[in-house]
């Protein structure tokens, strides 16, 4: 992962020294609360419902044990003793004291670690796959791009202040775990029919109060031109993007009123002033940069599938864990496990302070002393030897972190919701225990197979709800929480936005309804389908049928 030098540091430290006077000049009556909001925000520093947020920034989601450890540290210190893993990959603090923040970030600095642009109107953290570098089907490994993209992004002064918070994610596999179809600028690395590396370049993608899937504007745009295309279709957001109205205000807004067409004209009219000028990429800067990503000291090691498979016949929980929670490697004889943060009873994604530390423990003992966070609100150990995976999963079954629900409909994307977040309609954890409740029998979960269930507690869509097979996003109705259904969502390949079902329904019946759209898919399924297979084969009708029927 990438290693700070001594300017990165340097700036780091910097900041915090800066915000540190800032929040005492607040406290002091020396700065109004007008004054301060730009100050903490730039600092990922919230207002919540109940008590102040802090957002950390874990880019492109890699965290060392070492960082892993101090998360545990600043959790237990300064909060609850629990952190929240967000869809963007960062790491949230839902009850710091804002007079402890500058502390807290003077710990994060010590061991290269911010909340620099986590929050408003900027370039907020670059995301990719949760197996970058790992994955069999990878063609490119994005985190050296990633890591460019973060280093021309962090506060560059023409985009501190933007329209509105802007989101990039880079994919360099033939699947897209990134969801680079729904972010304001999707980046797919690939190589042209000559063997020359660029990216496809997507803009316009996002989800929130009007979900839109990106538009490519670029098919094949070569590597050396990556910072200075982006900063062409920065430019074009930052002078023609609007400001008067907020709900109107992102990058997919603009791209729709002009056209994609149009849009893609304008931004290549920008990049004429900027194209092959200092920010034109090197080969040794990619260098510079790639050098962090080089592969670990992996051993020389054979296939275990033969021993893996004696040991699921053997143990059969071991054989669900290990066919959920476990992906193929690159490497022979390694493989990529996921943790789970989605057992039953406890707030998806939330991860307490002992659980940060057992996490670094796990990292050091089984690969090489890293872990990387995932959009989907779960922790991945990327490197683990295969005929070591029987023992890291009695490790894992003892610290809560083997349920083996990856992919299944117990395993929710959920953001906090209005049990924290101040702009949230509804609440979203009860919801979500509530489905894991009524679905926790794992045969039953197995037998449903593959499901994106999210969700959100407002519009923002923080939850991701309308790319979920299923989606429920809260509303208020009259000052009541109601629960508002769409299916058929993808933040795949061909991502698609899902359609709404009906009405909305009250939080106690949600379960129920749930119930009823597996019974429809269940039904009508093929040998060879899934939930979204149906939906897409049958439509939306039956669903509807089924549901309202007894509820309307």
């Amino acid at each position: 992962m990438y290693i700070y030098d001594q300017y990165d540091q340097q700036i780091v430290e910097d900041r915090v020294k800066q915000f540190r006077d800032q929040t005492r000049r607040y406290f002091a009556g020396e700065l109004s609360e007008d004054e301060y909001l730009p100050l903490r925000l730039q600092n990922g520093l919230y207002v919540q419902r109940h008590a102040p947020m802090l957002r950390i920034a874990v880019p492109y989601g890699l965290l060392s044990s070492k960082q892993l450890r101090m998360l545990a540290h600043i959790t237990r210190t300064y909060d609850k003793g629990y952190a929240h893993i967000t869809t963007r990959t960062n790491v949230q603090l839902n009850w710091p004291a804002l007079e402890n923040v500058p502390d807290i970030l003077e710990e994060l600095a010590s061991v290269q670690m911010h909340a620099i642009q986590t929050s408003g109107n900027c370039i907020r953290n670059t995301t990719t796959d949760q197996f970058a570098g790992v994955a069999r089907d990878e063609r490119v490994d994005p985190r050296p791009w990633c890591e460019i993209i973060r280093q021309w992004s962090t506060f560059h002064p023409e985009f501190a202040r933007l329209p509105r918070k802007f989101k990039i994610a880079v994919n360099g596999c033939a699947l897209d775990r990134a969801a680079i179809e729904v972010h304001d600028i999707g980046l797919e690395a690939l190589h042209n029919n000559a063997g020359e590396l660029g990216f496809r370049v997507l803009v316009g993608g996002g989800l929130g109060r009007t979900p839109i899937v990106g538009s490519c504007i670029n098919a094949f745009l070569p590597w050396q031109h990556l910072l200075s295309y982006l900063e062409a279709i920065l430019r074009v957001y930052n002078r023609f993007g609007r400001r008067d109205n907020k709900y109107k205000a992102r990058i997919k807004i603009l791209v729709k009123a002009l056209t994609p067409t149009v849009f893609a004209e304008r931004v290549a009219e920008e990049w004429v002033h900027l194209k092959d000028g200092p920010i034109t990429l090197t080969e040794e800067e990619v260098q510079r940069v790639a050098k962090h990503f080089n592969d670990p000291a992996y051993l020389d090691l054979s296939d275990a599938s033969a021993q893996l498979n004696a040991l699921d016949a053997e143990h059969p929980g071991f054989a669900r864990w290990r066919s959920r929670n476990v992906v193929a490697h690159k490497k022979p004889g390694y493989a990529a496990v996921t943790l789970s943060l989605k057992k039953t009873g406890i707030a998806p994604g939330d991860v307490t302070d002992t659980q940060l530390d057992t996490i670094a423990d796990l990292a050091d003992q089984y690969s090489f002393s890293e872990a990387r966070n995932t959009h989907e609100q779960n922790i991945v150990l990327a490197d683990v030897e295969q005929n070591k995976l029987f023992e890291l999963w009695g490790l894992l079954r003892e610290h809560g972190f083997a349920t083996p629900n990856i992919g299944l409909l117990s395993d929710i994307i959920c953001c906090p919701g209005g049990d924290f977040c101040a702009l949230a309609n509804a609440k979203s954890i009860p919801v979500a225990e509530a489905i894991q409740e009524r679905f926790a029998d794992l045969d039953y979960l197995f037998d449903i197979g593959d499901l994106d269930l999210n969700i959100s507690g407002c519009m923002n869509a923080c939850g991701h709800h309308h790319v979920g097979h299923i989606g429920i996003l809260g509303v208020d109705k009259k000052g009541e929480e109601f629960y508002q259904v769409s299916l058929g969502g993808s933040s795949g390949r061909q991502a698609s936005l899902g359609k709404i079902l009906g009405p909305s329904f009250a939080q106690d019946v949600m379960p129920d309804v749930i119930s009823k759209l597996i019974d429809v898919y269940i039904e009508h399924r093929t040998a060879e389908e899934q939930f979204i297979d149906t939906f897409q084969r049958i439509g939306i009708n039956a669903f509807k049928e089924r549901v309202y029927a007894s509820n309307h």
